[in-house]
């Protein structure tokens, strides 16, 4: 019943969007028997949880702070289940993983639609389903969608739902801001609109995005007031080549509209300056005022208990080491070389 009740929802909102017309409550309630104007859920369908409470999140003790307006609180280290994680070959020893993880306080989890590996033939959020199945509501959920028309869109987040094996997200992001979109998504009847919908009709509690590259993009999206969160990737880009300051532009703009910050790619210097510690790389991401915490891409049970330690022992790094921490990461800055820094990568993909 719930999935057929889910594609009736997803049905209607796709017809208003093609229709690019103003989204008419009246018409959605007529349209699926799900609402009722002024009620919300019928009590025997319980399909969404609407309320914004995190008492089924347990961090284990784990350092936690506020994911800005959303009322929720997050560990200050949340689990990337990109690329890095669909490198693990055997699905049991990715279950492990994710069990262990939220056993020990790490609820945060961030996939996306696009997160594969095409060698293997499985996505991320198709092994976060079978651990989702049994324990939801201990898990924090993100997702991100990848299409930029409306319609595909939908089908991608429609997929993402069946995957999961859930009937809600907590967190919905737009993946990638580019500068293109700062136009594309302004327009009637756009991404942006879907997305406001469903979390509208609580097919997710929070909507967000995340930015690679262009710090301008991330800025403008924050400062349309109606995103919870953002995603920032903080290590890998080039200022000789694009000079944007995303700790000067992107961040302040999402704090100043209450959003959620959380930075990613924190320890992808260590690929081309070997002789940086990963843990003084976590250290220094978390040290950083403004953000909430980071996403750390993790592919082994190993990996997860360096993280736990990291986390469980964190202190912030003093000013002198934040200084010298920031002068060992300019070469990083001025490198080329990197799939990440070139035009048309694709995050979170494994071929």
């Amino acid at each position: 019943m719930k999935n057929y009740l889910a594609v009736r929802l997803f049905e209607n909102i796709k017809m208003e969007t093609m229709e690019n017309s103003n989204f008419s409550r009246r018409k959605f309630i007529k349209g699926t028997g799900l609402l009722i104007a002024g009620t919300g859920l019928l009590p025997s369908c319980n399909i969404f949880r609407m309320s914004g409470s995190s008492s089924a999140y347990d961090a284990k003790g784990l350092p936690t702070a506020m994911l800005g307006k959303t009322g929720v609180r997050i560990p200050r280290i949340a689990i990337g289940l990109g690329s890095r994680f669909c490198t693990i070959e055997s699905a049991e020893e990715a279950f492990n993983l994710l069990n262990y993880a939220l056993d020990n306080g790490l609820y945060y989890w961030d996939t996306a639609w696009a997160y594969d590996n095409k060698k293997l033939g499985f996505t991320s959020e198709e092994r976060l389903g079978e651990v989702l199945k049994t324990r939801r509501k201990e898990i924090f959920i993100s997702t991100k969608v990848t299409s930029r028309d409306p319609d595909e869109a939908m089908r991608q987040i429609e997929a993402s739902l069946k995957r999961l094996q859930t009937d809600h997200l907590d967190m919905l992001k737009i993946h990638d801001i580019q500068s293109a979109d700062m136009a594309n998504l302004s327009k009637k009847g756009s991404l942006i609109d879907v997305i406001s919908r469903l979390k509208e009709q609580g097919v997710t509690r929070f909507i967000g995005y995340s930015g690679h590259t262009e710090a301008e993009a991330m800025k403008f999206m924050a400062e349309k007031g109606i995103f919870d969160s953002m995603l920032m990737a903080m290590n890998h880009y080039n200022k000789a080549t694009n000079p944007q300051d995303r700790q000067e532009l992107a961040i302040p703009a999402a704090k100043a509209n209450g959003m959620g910050v959380m930075l990613m790619k924190v320890i992808r210097p260590r690929e081309t300056i070997k002789e940086l510690d990963p843990k003084d790389l976590v250290r220094y991401a978390l040290s950083l005022k403004g953000p909430d915490g980071i996403v750390l891409g993790m592919d082994s049970l190993e990996v997860v208990k360096l993280n736990l330690e990291i986390l469980r022992n964190f202190k912030p790094m003093e000013e002198a080491k934040m200084k010298e921490m920031a002068m060992q990461l300019t070469p990083f800055y001025n490198h080329e070389n990197l799939p990440w820094m070139k035009s048309g990568y694709c995050d979170g993909n494994w071929a």
